[in-house]
Formats: C-alpha cells, structure tokens, sequence
C-alpha cells in the first residue's frame, strides 16, 4: 500500500514509518523543512513537501495515497491558543481528509489520548468501547478539549472512511524518548532533589513502548475496521508512585508524596499538576484480539531499569 503519514518525523512517526517500510508498505512522509526533509528521508519514506496549515494540500496528498496515518498536531498554535487552538486546528485537517477519502473504503488511522476520554470515575479500566466523553468543569474540559477530533474521526466511518483512533497512553517509552513525560519527570527530579508523587500515589498510569505502539498503528492500518477505537497501552495501569520510585532509585534522590491540599498550589509539579493526578488504567484485550496486537517491548519500569533516560554525566 501508498501510505501517506503526517507526523512522520516526532517521536512516535519516526517508529511508525520504519515499522511500514519493513512490512513492504511504500511510505511518504510530509516535510515542511529540509531538516525534515532530511529526517523522512533517512527513515526510509519518500518525501511531500508540505504542512499541516495547507488543507487543500492535505487533503491532495491523502487523495493520491492508499491510507494515512495522522500523528501531528499543531504545537505552534500552544503558546497562543492552547490545547483550544490545538484541537480545533485538527478538527480542520480531520474534516479535509474526510472530504478526500469520502466513499473510498481507504484506512484513516488517527492518534487519540488516553488521558483525554474522562474515564476517571469508571471504577474499572477503560476499554476500547467506552467512548470519548464531553467536557465537565476546567481541568477535565482542558483534558477532554480533543474528545471531538476523537469523535469526529470514528463519525467518517459512516462516510465510507475506513477510520480509526489509536488512544496513546501518557508515557510513551524509548530509546529516543526526549520531550515525553519521562524527561520532564526526570528534569523535574534533578531541579528539585525528590521525585514527587500526587498524594498516595496509588492512580494508575498505563504506557507503552514506542515501537509496540507502531505495531499497533500498522495493524490498525492493515486490517482495523471502520469506526473503532484501538488502546495502545502495554503496561495497562502502573501505580504512578511506583514510577516516581524508580526514577528516584535511578537519580540516587527520595521519592516523596505531594499531598493533595498543595498539589494545585504553585510547587513542585508547576503546569504538570492536572496531568500526574490522572487515574486512567485501560484494557487492551479487544485491541489484543481484533488485531493479533502483542506488545513485544521492555514494559516501562523495565525500560527505566535499562538506563537510557539517565545518561552518565
């Protein structure tokens, strides 16, 4: 198959078009500089030039493939607009590859959160059929703000798009991981002398490995029917203080609670307040089953354990 990914060159694109290649796919990645020209290149894909402000080039560029994958967003629009801004630029893109691949029967594969859903009084882990939720009072609406891109993608299955949402867990783990939520753990630990944890620390956090994770977004590619949503979780929900613990046992520094009262206070966490108080556990079992998916990859407490987050020196 032609795929055409979006995002090709961030941490998770730079897995997911390699994983394709290798499976005898033809992989055209879009580049808007020659530095990314450059990166797509080296990966293995032919190169489009382009970006994600052109909808009209967006929606040419899925017209001439076979599928895509889209795992971009925005970042530009964060320092001005916020996550708002953010989402409702994806929206645009979603709706324009709608338009292309209308009646086509063609895979459009499309990277979703976790996080975001609003499954925090399930009592039970999510699972794959629990759908995106709208957004309650400011923290869970800044979380659920992309709930509608979500929504959005599943809803063009009924236009003859071969859609899917592949939800991403917090922590995507790897070798190459530098601007994920383990450095700025990591960073944060070094800046402060402890790792904190919120509370009791007992929420739980699921994570995947970056390359089982682009296992997942080829299958769902390759044979995921219309209108599902996909957990790339392996790690299906980690105690968030035992995550604190490794890396304090790793930096050699105290992992130490953040109790509740002054977890939202200006501290230790800063912007990351909201975020480490998510309680997200999900299943995998349906993702395990409709697609054959095995997560083959070092877990996250493993991969902490390999050392490549604490380089020496």
């Amino acid at each position: 198959m032609r795929i055409l990914v979006i995002g090709g060159t961030g941490h998770i694109g730079s897995y997911i078009i390699p994983e394709l290649v290798a499976a005898g796919h033809e992989v055209t990645g879009l580049a808007r500089s020659d530095a990314a020209v450059a990166t797509v290149s080296a990966l293995g894909a032919k190169v489009r030039r382009g970006s994600l402000e052109d909808l009209d080039g967006l929606k040419e560029a899925a017209a001439d493939s076979d599928g895509v994958i889209h795992v971009a967003h925005r970042q530009d629009l964060l320092p001005s607009g916020g996550i708002d801004a953010v989402a409702a630029a994806e929206l645009q893109i979603m709706l324009a590859y709608g338009e292309a691949l209308a009646g086509t029967g063609k895979p459009l594969v499309v990277s979703g959160s976790i996080g975001s859903p609003g499954w925090e009084n399930l009592g039970r882990p999510a699972t794959e059929e629990d759908p995106a939720l709208p957004g309650g009072d400011a923290y869970k609406g800044t979380l659920r703000v992309r709930n509608i891109v979500e929504t959005t993608v599943i809803g063009l299955a009924e236009r003859g798009v071969r859609s899917s949402v592949v939800r991403i867990p917090p922590i995507a783990h790897s070798t190459t991981d530098n601007a994920g939520f383990l450095p700025l753990l990591i960073g944060l630990a070094k800046e402060k002398g402890v790792i904190g944890y919120p509370g009791d620390g007992a929420n739980l956090w699921p994570a995947v490995h970056a390359r089982d994770l682009a296992s997942l977004f080829r299958l769902a590619l390759e044979k995921g029917p219309a209108g599902r949503h996909w957990h790339a979780v392996a790690d299906e929900g980690i105690p968030f203080r035992e995550i604190a613990e490794a890396i304090g046992s790793r930096l050699n520094l105290p992992a130490v609670p953040i109790p509740a009262d002054v977890l939202m206070l200006p501290g230790y966490f800063g912007f990351l307040a909201n975020l480490v108080r998510l309680d997200v556990p999900a299943s995998n079992l349906i993702t395990r089953q409709a697609l054959g998916w095995e997560p083959a990859q070092p877990g996250l407490l493993a991969d902490l354990d390999n050392g490549h987050y604490f380089p020496a020196g």
